[in-house]
């Protein structure tokens, strides 16, 4: 597939995969702008791996590297990193980026993009496990999104799916719910 093709949908992967309310409150103007523009042109072979120490070490360095990209008053780890999963994981969806990157290697390494809502329906399945309160997006750490990721884990396996696809599963129960009320 001709480079400039694979270019053309990661930014299109990029713009897509962060929507309107993906970021927004983040303490400044212009977030969406950047983590768009960032993830538009970032390296995406250094998620081909099925190394999980290797995949772990790329996924900090380019939270870091996405964190840092925010405009002041917003870089905060955790809107970097929910942005940084957000977009693997519609370029793990890409069929072209997919095959070009080889990045169906990784695929059990991804993670589950956090925000309020997965954070919610994960705490609603953890009742024999505590999780740690959220803190909202902006105050996400690294150890507080370790354990949601954590327990992610458990219930993808036990589900029956890697890591990354309940996304899908959380929200449409969450969806189904209020449709209800």
């Amino acid at each position: 597939m001709a480079e400039d093709l694979i270019d053309l949908m990661q930014r299109w992967v990029a713009t897509v995969a962060l929507g309107a309310s993906s970021l927004r409150n983040q303490g400044a103007k212009g977030v969406l702008g950047a983590a768009r523009e960032h993830l538009a042109s970032m390296n995406l072979k250094q998620f081909a791996t099925p190394n999980e120490k290797r995949f772990r070490r790329a996924l900090e360095c380019e939270t870091e590297r996405l964190r840092r990209a925010l405009p002041q008053g917003a870089q905060n780890w955790g809107p970097a990193r929910k942005a940084l999963n957000l977009f693997l994981r519609d370029a793990f969806y890409n069929y072209d980026l997919r095959t070009h990157f080889l990045l169906t290697n990784a695929e059990l390494l991804y993670e589950v993009a956090l925000d309020s809502y997965v954070a919610g329906e994960l705490k609603k399945q953890a009742p024999w496990r505590a999780l740690p309160r959220w803190p909202g997006l902006k105050n996400l750490t690294s150890d507080v999104s370790g354990k949601h990721q954590e327990f992610a884990s458990a219930l993808a396996e036990k589900e029956g799916v890697a890591r990354v696809h309940l996304d899908a599963k959380l929200w449409l129960k969450r969806r189904a719910r209020r449709a209800l009320s």
